[in-house]
């Protein structure tokens, strides 16, 4: 590890140390050399020696060299233990903070994975090394998203220009001719792309707090009909019941086509995860004063603990082996939890396992409570979505 520019940790410790020897032996010195001999001359006088004898001058000569040497020898020891106090110290301190910072040096050249052990160097030492693991475990976490998400994402963007590609090949070659088949293939590819990035837009938008919703009372039990009678159709041509239970929990402050699209992204979700004879239920309950829960749960093919902490990060899939038309892009969730959040909510998923189904849970403010500072670029509100959007 490159040292660098000033005095290291050995050399601070010795000026400070010597610092207190040095003011140490000032006072020293002014006691035995101002106050001791006064004191001492006052004593023998007082002890019967003349004044001048000598007895007296012998004395004091005495007390003088005594002094002298005294404090010699303590200048000495002092200087000696401080170079000892000050060489074990700042190695003590130096090993760990040398090895601290070969560890950021590594993670700065992309080694996630590197990790401080146990620096038995004090409680404030291990508290900094601490402290960088935990770092490193969510730059190392964020790293992984960011790749796992670009190839996603390369993964989602090849089929739709693979096949426009190639279609234009044809058409360019007169292979193919342009026909309303033809028209309508590429329509539906382009549509596929511009979806794509409106999805990442919008989470993007929503993650960074830049969105302005349009909140007005809604009464819950309307937004689920809304919701239940734009998804009626999918859900009975798959053979999955779909159903809303809805204590009387009044109203809640909230927009109601970003709420809206919250409620799609997860009815879509559960019923591309319910086989056909299952159930999806909208639910609503006033858990606790000025709060409100919203649960979509299904019967279908639950979630698997490891993947549990990951289902709401962009592109991600617990079976990888699907594609966007039959396991999703991987962002609805993604964009369902940024919407929630900017209501003051949270989003949040439970399973019993495999097979058990999966619940997910709404949790709202009743009431939206004004922040003093708005967000940077908060004043260019997303599009209008409808509520029908499945992303």
């Amino acid at each position: 590890m490159s040292r660098g520019h000033g005095p290291g940790l050995a050399r601070r410790f010795l000026a400070a140390q010597l610092l207190v020897v040095a003011v140490s032996l000032l006072a020293a010195v002014v006691v035995a050399v101002i106050a001791g001999p006064p004191i001492f001359h006052t004593h023998l006088v007082m002890a019967g020696r003349a004044q001048g004898s000598a007895e007296l001058v012998h004395a004091e000569q005495a007390y003088r060299e005594a002094n002298l040497i005294v404090l010699g020898v303590a200048l000495g020891t002092a200087l000696v233990c401080a170079l000892l106090v000050s060489a074990w110290c700042s190695r003590r301190i130096r090993r760990p903070l040398d090895r601290l910072g070969s560890a950021a040096l590594g993670m700065a050249s992309g080694r996630y994975d590197i990790r401080v052990p146990p620096l038995g160097a004090g409680a404030e030492v291990e508290a900094v090394a601490g402290a960088f693991n935990t770092m490193a475990t969510r730059l190392e976490h964020t790293e992984d998203t960011r790749r796992r998400m670009l190839s996603d994402l390369a993964h989602e963007l090849r089929t739709p220009v693979s096949v426009l590609t190639v279609y234009l090949d044809a058409l360019t070659d007169g292979v193919a001719t342009w026909d309303q088949d033809t028209g309508e293939l590429m329509a539906g590819q382009l549509r596929r792309l511009g979806r794509l990035v409106e999805d990442i837009h919008d989470v993007s938008r929503a993650q960074e707090g830049r969105m302005i919703l349009d909140r007005a009372e809604l009464a819950v039990d309307e937004l689920f009909a809304e919701a239940t009678e734009a998804h009626a159709e999918a859900f009975t041509a798959k053979g999955v019941s779909l159903r809303a239970e809805v204590a009387d929990v009044g109203t809640a402050e909230v927009d109601r086509q970003r709420l809206g699209q919250v409620l799609c992204n997860l009815l879509t979700n559960a019923l591309r995860h319910t086989p056909p004879g299952g159930t999806v239920t909208l639910g609503a309950t006033a858990h606790r004063p000025g709060r409100l829960a919203l649960t979509v749960t299904d019967t279908g093919d639950g979630i698997a603990d490891e993947h549990l902490p990951q289902i709401f990060e962009r592109f991600y899939r617990g079976d990888t082996a699907r594609d966007r038309d039959h396991g999703g892009s991987g962002i609805g969730l993604a964009i369902a939890r940024a919407l929630v959040e900017a209501h003051g909510g949270t989003l949040t998923a439970a399973s019993d396992g495999p097979g058990r189904g999966a619940v997910f849970t709404v949790d709202l403010p009743r009431h939206h409570r004004p922040l003093t500072d708005t967000p940077s670029g908060a004043t260019t509100p997303l599009p209008d979505t409808p509520l029908g959007y499945i992303p």
